[in-house]
């Protein structure tokens, strides 16, 4: 991953690449991969991340929808 730094503006290319890395997972991957995950709690972590996706996605189609 590459990040321009323009006119020796470091704070600036720091950002830059945390937005970019939030943006690909990185560091949703490093928190996972910080300690060893069971299959079964990895499976159970999946399937409640499945209902809450789902369940907000019906949150926000009520709402589209005006009920």
């Amino acid at each position: 991953m590459q990040v321009v730094v323009r006119d020796n503006n470091v704070d600036q290319a720091l950002k830059v690449l945390k937005k970019k890395m939030q943006r690909e997972g990185i560091f949703r991957e490093l928190k996972l991969r910080k300690n060893f995950e069971k299959p079964s709690e990895k499976r159970a972590r999946e399937k409640a991340e499945a209902v809450s996706r789902a369940r907000k996605m019906e949150r926000k189609r009520l709402e589209r929808e005006g009920f």
